[in-house]
């Protein structure tokens, strides 16, 4: 059966607004292994479902698509974004 891990998108370090916050990310877990290329060294594998990313709008959405199609999920919630509200002058003491 194939996993999916469903995770909260965070908002990124220089995004200061909360504009397309919310959004909800799917992405499917490694069925196998990766081993090194004997060529090039590099890992990899055959497994290309690791490459594909959903987005929805919401958990439930999320949640519905993986019933819709019999996927096995679990979901990781973001952490929570702590605002450290400090003045200017607190630099130089």
């Amino acid at each position: 059966m194939t996993i999916a891990r469903i995770s909260e998108i965070e908002r990124k370090t220089t995004q200061s607004g909360k504009a397309n916050t919310g959004r909800w990310l799917l992405e499917f877990e490694r069925q196998e292994p990766q081993r090194p290329d004997p060529l090039t060294g590099w890992n990899g594998s055959a497994d290309t479902r690791p490459q594909v990313r959903l987005t929805f709008p919401t958990r439930e959405a999320a949640i519905a698509y993986c019933d819709r199609h019999d996927l096995q999920c679990h979901v990781v919630p973001a952490p929570p974004v702590t605002m450290k509200i400090q003045a200017y002058a607190d630099n130089f003491r």
